[in-house]
């Protein structure tokens, strides 16, 4: 994993330990993880990626708490 290329998400504030980061690796399978745990690593398929960011903009995750 410490070869795959991870960029921060655009709502992450300067160098912050609190941003999801996100990376492709050769074969275009999508990989997320926290900064502040950079070892914990999820692997999804691009269609699981697709859904969960478009759940997020539509706010489905606001309520959660």
């Amino acid at each position: 994993m410490s070869t795959l290329q991870w960029r921060k998400s655009s709502f992450s504030s300067g160098d912050a330990a609190n941003c999801v980061e996100l990376a492709a690796d050769p074969t275009g399978t999508p990989h997320l993880r926290e900064s502040d745990d950079p070892e914990v690593v999820i692997a999804t398929t691009p269609a699981a990626l697709r859904a969960l960011l478009r759940a997020a903009k539509a706010g489905e995750f606001d309520r959660m708490i």
